[in-house]
């Protein structure tokens, strides 16, 4: 199985999370945001500059900078 960041995942796309490889506080609000194992992502949108990117996670619609992104992989 192929892992991808969400920077990877395109509008319009569905994956699934793997794992969050932040840690501290930012590993932290991930989680508490619904980014958790297993949980089933769609990209709903991006910024014109791809920064931030929007995602529906658990019925929410979660902005995230691509900083943030890079930590969290998922696959399809």
């Amino acid at each position: 199985m192929t892992f991808l960041s969400l920077n990877d995942i395109k509008p319009g796309e569905k994956a699934t999370v793997s794992r969050i490889t932040a840690t501290g506080p930012i590993r932290r609000r991930l989680m508490d945001i619904g980014f958790t194992k297993n949980a089933h992502i769609t990209c709903v949108g991006e910024s014109p500059h791809r920064d931030p990117r929007a995602f529906l996670v658990r019925g929410a619609v979660i902005a995230i900078r691509s900083e943030d992104c890079k930590n969290i992989l998922v696959y399809k």
